[in-house]
């Protein structure tokens, strides 16, 4: 068996409440103490949020293994970037001076599976005309619920990488991310025979009414 890159978290949750946080502040992983609304807290706790939602597109997914075995692939990838997140938070709470050997890292790696990712389901893919709405089925949704999230989680850290330093690499991989999200959700209903629909910017009240004069 091979070495493993990262060293495995080095703690054990046996305590859900501590009370250390009940004046609104918390300790980075570094150790220093922080107000629990600092910009860093913010993108890391919006990391949780996003992988909650991810949590949901699996879960939906298996409900339709039945009927798309494919979904298992996607399913594996999903799984990858649960894990893949909770790296990018590693990060996130650690301030970029107190970084140590073996820590949980994203790497040019992570950026490389998702494109693969998102190669093989666009391929099947036809020419989008107009913006999609989300929709179609409840997996379509949590991947739009996911991705639009996603993109909160980037301009937060786009924020925070201009008042302290962040790697990088952490904004790449939730751009890279949103759009593997929007094209699973298009990929998942394709699959499942759903329509897709698109933005019609006549198909409003507006428009109909413009259409009756």
């Amino acid at each position: 068996m091979s070495e493993k890159k990262f060293k495995d978290p080095g703690f054990t949750i046996n305590r859900v409440y501590t009370k250390k946080g009940d004046a609104g502040e918390t300790s980075l992983i570094s150790g220093n103490l922080v107000s629990k609304d600092h910009p860093r807290i913010i993108s890391y706790g919006e990391l949780d949020e996003l992988n909650s939602c991810i949590g949901g597109c699996r879960e939906r997914l298996l409900h339709y293994l039945y009927k798309v075995p494919e979904f298992k692939r996607l399913d594996d990838s999903l799984l990858r970037v649960q894990n893949e997140l909770f790296n990018a938070g590693t990060m996130l709470a650690t301030d970029s001076d107190k970084n140590w050997d073996g820590m949980p890292v994203i790497t040019e790696s992570e950026l490389k599976f998702l494109e693969l990712d998102i190669d093989h389901a666009n391929a099947k893919l036809p020419a989008l005309a107009s913006f999609v709405l989300p929709g179609g089925n409840d997996i379509n949704i949590w991947f739009h619920i996911s991705r639009s999230v996603c993109r909160r989680v980037e301009r937060h850290c786009v924020s925070l990488s201009k008042i302290e330093i962040i790697d990088p690499i952490i904004v790449q991989y939730l751009n890279r991310l949103s759009d593997a999200l929007f094209v699973w959700g298009r990929w998942t209903n394709l699959k499942l025979g759903d329509k897709e629909e698109l933005w019609d910017p006549n198909n409003t009240s507006s428009g109909k009414d413009k259409d009756k004069g």
